[in-house]
């Protein structure tokens, strides 16, 4: 078959997107399919799997009236982390999948506690996997007796594209239950959640072939080859490029994320910086994970009563000019709304505003919130700097990407050039596509091309000062606000 053609599907929280890109890494056609989230008890996040794979059918559908469908050879998958889909011996589902942002089982991963981090590099933490498995068996344990096997998200597409159980490195790194730098399961861990190696799926590394495609109708060859695939992170890297120890990256969508390559597995889990597997081999990433990212802006956008988020974003250019200092006298925002992860490992701890005056204005409270992600993303890097890695420069991806003002103010803040990519939004896509090639033992040059650079942010030395100021007094208000989740009287004269 000439001109050869890569699936990717990336299944996030909120949409399925699903591209076709050729050899040289052209996206010939594109679609998204919208998914929600349940919320039955606050804390919980949950998606019906079932959900996602209409939701996957639904796509290909749409694709599948562009000419290039019919050219397509592989599939590469990625998705969101953390997630735990539930099977039974006739892979029925048996629960509805628990997601990343579940916090139900924060009991659980305190009861695991850090005695095997250095292996699974993270602390246990209530959104990874492991800790909602010990919560299911506390409280579900008729479900939990059930299960013959525990799969991530995107493994799940995996299944029903082809009848296996299989997983890769990437995300099998974020359930707890992987040696990391051994990139094998991990039976102590398994067992401290009453599980056996058995219950988990085969392994294989994301550039890897899968299997073939077994499922019928989606017009589409028997003769496609799945790729491993991966975690969304780490196939987003892929797209746009990052895979060689000292490349990194900003993602800043509903969560956010703060990454470094390395060559080999190097985390700080006292510090909850968390050291995963790449989807490529011989390769790891040490990560720094807020719990809100954009999703802030958002929240903001519509505390305001403001249009919509970009109208925002014009009203802070308009009133606080980005080459200019912000007044001290701005408020400051804490972007746990959430929680938050790194460094912080606190699930129930909750944002806030500093600072209200009557002078506060709609554009104040945006560059606020704005700036609050960017210090958060400043505690982050720290601490993923305590674990050795370095990055002198981040491409920045996700939604926020599209606003000039928060890249220019992220590189202010981080005292790192940040750069923008044009295509970007599709970077988990094409990184998904990409894998797909690599298991048909193409697209090795497609790894080292990146995608190209939109714009280029470096930090404005004038601004360093009144930054510097403003973080110290936000690291200041953490002890306010853990007083304030903890339901503890606040100390040292704070007034929150």
């Amino acid at each position: 078959m000439s001109s050869p053609v890569s699936l990717g599907i990336d299944l996030g929280t909120s949409e399925l997107k699903a591209i076709l890109m050729d050899a040289l890494g052209n996206v010939l056609a594109q679609t998204g399919v919208r998914l929600s989230v349940s919320r039955r008890h606050s804390g919980w996040s949950e998606q019906a799997p079932e959900d996602w794979w209409q939701a996957c059918l639904q796509a290909l559908g749409s694709l599948r009236t562009h000419e290039a469908f019919g050219r397509v050879v592989c599939i590469g998958l990625s998705g969101q982390m953390h997630g735990a889909v539930l099977l039974g011996d006739d892979n029925r589902v048996l629960y509805p999948a628990i997601l990343w942002d579940d916090s139900r089982a924060v009991a659980e991963a305190e009861q695991l506690g850090a005695g095997f981090a250095d292996i699974t590099g993270s602390l246990p933490m209530a959104g990874l996997t492991a800790p909602k498995l010990l919560w299911l068996q506390r409280h579900e344990p008729e479900v939990f007796q059930a299960i013959d096997c525990v799969l991530s998200p995107k493994d799940y597409l995996r299944l029903r594209l082809c009848g296996e159980r299989i997983s890769e490195m990437s995300d099998a790194a974020g359930t707890l239950w992987l040696d990391v730098a051994q990139r094998e399961w991990f039976s102590p861990m398994l067992h401290a959640t009453g599980l056996e190696p058995g219950q988990m799926p085969k392994l294989v590394e994301g550039g890897a072939a899968s299997a073939l495609l077994t499922a019928q109708g989606l017009g589409l060859s028997a003769s496609v080859v799945i790729a491993g695939g991966g975690g969304d992170n780490p196939v987003a890297a892929v797209g746009i490029g990052a895979i060689n120890a000292g490349d990194g990256f900003i993602t800043l969508g509903t969560s956010a994320a703060i990454v470094a390559i390395t060559d080999h597995a190097a985390g700080n889990p006292a510090s909850a910086v968390h050291s995963f597997c790449h989807a490529l081999p011989e390769r790891w990433y040490t990560m720094g994970a807020m719990l809100a990212g954009a999703s802030c802006l958002r929240w903001v956008t519509r505390l305001t009563g403001t249009a919509d988020e970009q109208t925002l974003l014009d009203l802070v250019q308009a009133h606080l000019p980005i080459a200019e200092s912000v007044p001290l006298s701005t408020p400051l925002f804490l972007p746990y709304l959430a929680g938050e992860r790194t460094p912080h490992n606190d699930p129930l701890l909750r944002g806030g505003f500093m600072g209200l005056g009557h002078d506060c204005t709609p554009a104040m409270l945006g560059y606020a919130v704005m700036e609050g992600v960017g210090f958060g993303l400043l505690d982050a890097w720290r601490a993923v700097q305590s674990s050795g890695a370095e990055v002198s420069a981040f491409a920045l991806v996700g939604g926020g990407a599209r606003s000039e003002y928060w890249a220019q103010l992220l590189a202010n803040i981080l005292q790192r050039e940040v750069f923008t990519l044009h295509g970007s939004e599709l970077s988990a896509c094409i990184g998904a596509a990409k894998l797909g090639f690599l298991a048909m033992g193409q697209g090795a040059d497609l790894l080292a091309a990146g995608m190209p650079v939109k714009a280029r942010y470096l930090p404005d030395p004038a601004q360093q000062p009144v930054l510097e100021a403003r973080y110290a007094k936000f690291q200041g208000l953490l002890a306010a606000a853990k007083s304030v989740a903890s339901g503890l009287p606040v100390m040292s004269g704070l007034v929150w």
